[in-house]
């Protein structure tokens, strides 16, 4: 018997679609996958902070003067050799930068005054940053009276402008690098114990401390091992950050020439000799504070990409 198909009837026109409510297999594999790659914390930092091409820029720039500041000094040596038959020649294939009031070359003492300023701002905020955490650290986490008292004793060194004590302590002291990275230790730490105490006060409330409070750990423990950590991106932004101010208050104070004595070099006291010949030596002057300023430009670039990077909100 031969089956004969019927014809198909279309619905009038105005009709609704017919609704197909057949049920889809549920796949739970495929809904709790998730589409974006895990990353942990500094994974996301590191992949934030390599995005920023400012950033990674400035961090370049920034590598790039400490292997001049290291390596240079070692191949040209003679940066203290005067030739008074040479003085303040121009720029040429003998002497790069030209030469300064005593036939020196001013590129062999621009590359020892890079090694001065670098490892004066380098040593004294690290400095800084220790004293810091250890400081804010102990304040936040103890709190009370010692805590009151501590923060006081902040209160009373912010209060004196750091320029005052760096000018009385460098004019008291005898000049050198070791006078005037003590000058910028003797206040620079006191933004740093602040912002430590502050991150630590918010931090010592959480269950993961009253966990560890309770499972036995001590005072120091719990906040070398729980609430300093918490603390890195915002001590390693201020770190960042500081590092220029610390650079630029040696400039200044060997520019005054409170700073690093000549014969020595120093970004600040060869801008200092280059304005005495400015502008007959054009050479003299532009060579360290080109240097200077892109050196600020470089640590500024890559102080506010590591900021973006290590704050979740600021990530894309």
């Amino acid at each position: 018997m031969t089956t004969i198909p019927m014809p198909s009837v279309s619905p009038p026109e105005g009709t609704p679609p017919v609704k197909d409510f057949t049920p889809v297999p549920k796949d739970l594999q495929a809904s709790q996958r998730i589409n974006r790659i895990s990353l942990t914390y500094w994974q996301g930092a590191v992949m934030t902070l390599r995005r920023n091409r400012a950033a990674m820029g400035g961090l370049a720039f920034i590598i790039l003067v400490v292997l001049v500041g290291i390596i240079g000094p070692i191949l040209w040596p003679a940066y203290q050799k005067t030739n008074l038959l040479a003085t303040l020649q121009a720029p040429s294939g003998k002497h790069w930068l030209g030469t300064d009031l005593l036939g020196r070359d001013t590129f062999t003492r621009l590359l020892w005054g890079t090694r001065t300023s670098l490892m004066i701002g380098f040593v004294a905020e690290t400095i800084n940053l220790l004293i810091g955490i250890l400081y804010g650290g102990i304040s936040g986490y103890v709190g009370g009276k010692t805590d009151v008292v501590m923060m006081r004793i902040i209160d009373v060194i912010v209060s004196i402008p750091q320029m005052i004590i760096l000018i009385l302590l460098q004019t008291v002291m005898s000049n050198g690098i070791g006078t005037l990275i003590f000058s910028l230790c003797v206040t620079g730490w006191a933004g740093l114990a602040r912002m430590v105490r502050g991150q630590v006060m918010a931090l010592r409330e959480n269950e993961y401390v009253s966990a560890a409070r309770v499972l036995g750990a001590s005072r120091g423990e719990i906040l070398r091992r729980h609430l300093l950590p918490n603390t890195v991106g915002p001590i390693l932004v201020n770190y960042t950050m500081s590092i220029p101010g610390a650079i630029g208050a040696e400039a200044f104070l060997s520019y005054i020439g409170l700073g690093i004595p000549v014969p020595a070099a120093s970004w600040g006291n060869m801008l200092q000799e280059g304005a005495n010949q400015f502008p007959g030596s054009l050479w003299l002057f532009f060579s360290p504070a080109i240097l200077f300023a892109l050196t600020i430009l470089a640590f500024n670039l890559f102080g506010d990409g590591l900021r973006d990077a290590l704050d979740p909100k600021m990530r894309k």
